[in-house]
């Protein structure tokens, strides 16, 4: 039996997806060639990528409003610098949230002023800051909707004249959100999408080609959206199992359905966290992740017996960041309610026998 998959990244994907990923790596569209060997410029892959690309904006109600879909490399931390290449003109605002957010900072730096409005840092991150102010003068505002590592997520998005960039590397496609009040979304596939291997990014393309730099073209988002998201040879597997996970998630009933799921999950594992005596969550309630739940022991000389337990359930992926400790479950959309189940339950086995 396939174990209760919560680590934070790469993902838990779903079984039919695996399987048909699988054939594909043997014996891609019944032409006797592996998906890793066919040509990117053939019409098999194209077709992937058009159809992985026009899925993305009809799950996050984006289509024909001006948006453009690339699939890229170099991962979420490479859109940290390539935001800032392509829109950072005098000075960016930024709400700092976290270790990820942190890092965005870091390399925008690099490109003009940057001023951060709000940060959660005096308390280790652990809430979201709330009633800041974004310089109307910026030329975008960046957030990070959910943070991983501390397990907060933010539930109301700040309403600005400013273009909006957000990293959603760990809750895109989790929850039904007015998508259109993002003029760039970006998002490392390994969350919530697909394998590792390939970055979503989601621009409006009119907030494009207004900074004065000459921008490289290997990080020009113009240039890739030129070429239909093929400037160079995309990473094909990723992309595929991108496209399949897609797939999977419209034919559930798209991401108002895998939300009510997602609430389900979350509300089942902090309703164990708050009722059960021997833990306790670590960020504010109203703050808190439907991705990633972090929570500890309220005694350290228990942790032996609770990892004792959740590894015997055949549970994987909980332990915490090194950089926070404690535990953390990863609840992205493939992941069944019945694992959650499975956790709680091993938390009352510990309140039982402790």
């Amino acid at each position: 039996m396939k174990k209760h998959n919560f680590s934070a990244g790469p993902c838990i994907l779903p079984e039919e997806v695996l399987q048909k990923a699988a054939e594909a790596v043997i014996n891609f569209n019944n032409d006797n060639l592996s998906l890793l060997e066919i040509s990117h410029r053939s019409k098999p892959f194209v077709s992937v990528m058009e159809k992985a690309r026009a899925l993305v904006l009809e799950l996050l109600g984006l289509e024909n409003k001006g948006y453009q879909v690339l699939f890229l490399q170099g991962g979420a931390s490479t859109q940290f610098l390539m935001a800032a290449y392509n829109l950072l003109n005098k000075k960016a605002a930024y709400l700092n949230t976290g270790t990820w957010s942190s890092k965005a900072i870091k390399e925008a730096k690099f490109f003009g002023e940057l001023v951060e409005v709000a940060s959660s840092k005096d308390k280790n991150f652990t809430y979201i800051p709330k009633d800041y102010t974004i310089p109307s003068d910026a030329d975008y505002f960046h957030c990070t909707s959910n943070n991983t590592i501390f397990g907060t997520q933010i539930k109301e998005f700040p309403k600005t004249e400013v273009p909006v960039v957000c990293d959603m590397s760990s809750d895109i496609f989790s929850r039904q959100l007015d998508f259109s009040q993002f003029d760039l979304i970006y998002a490392g596939a390994q969350k919530n999408m697909g394998p590792a291997g390939t970055t979503l990014v989601v621009v409006k393309e009119s907030i494009l080609g207004k900074v004065s730099r000459t921008i490289p073209s290997m990080l020009d988002y113009q240039v890739h959206i030129s070429k239909d998201s093929m400037f160079n040879t995309p990473p094909v597997f990723a992309v595929y199992v991108s496209m399949l996970t897609l797939q999977w998630l419209k034919d559930l009933g798209g991401i108002s359905f895998i939300e009510q799921v997602n609430n389900k999950k979350a509300d089942l594992l902090y309703k164990e966290i708050d009722r059960n005596p021997l833990f306790q969550g670590v960020v504010e309630k109203e703050d808190r992740s439907f991705m990633n739940a972090t929570f500890t022991l309220k005694k350290d000389n228990l942790k032996e017996r609770f990892d004792s337990l959740w590894s015997a359930a055949g549970i994987n992926g909980l332990n915490g960041h090194r950089s926070v400790g404690g535990y953390r479950a990863s609840m992205y959309n493939a992941l069944p309610l019945y694992s959650v189940q499975a956790l709680v339950d091993v938390m009352q086995e510990l309140e039982r026998t402790a």
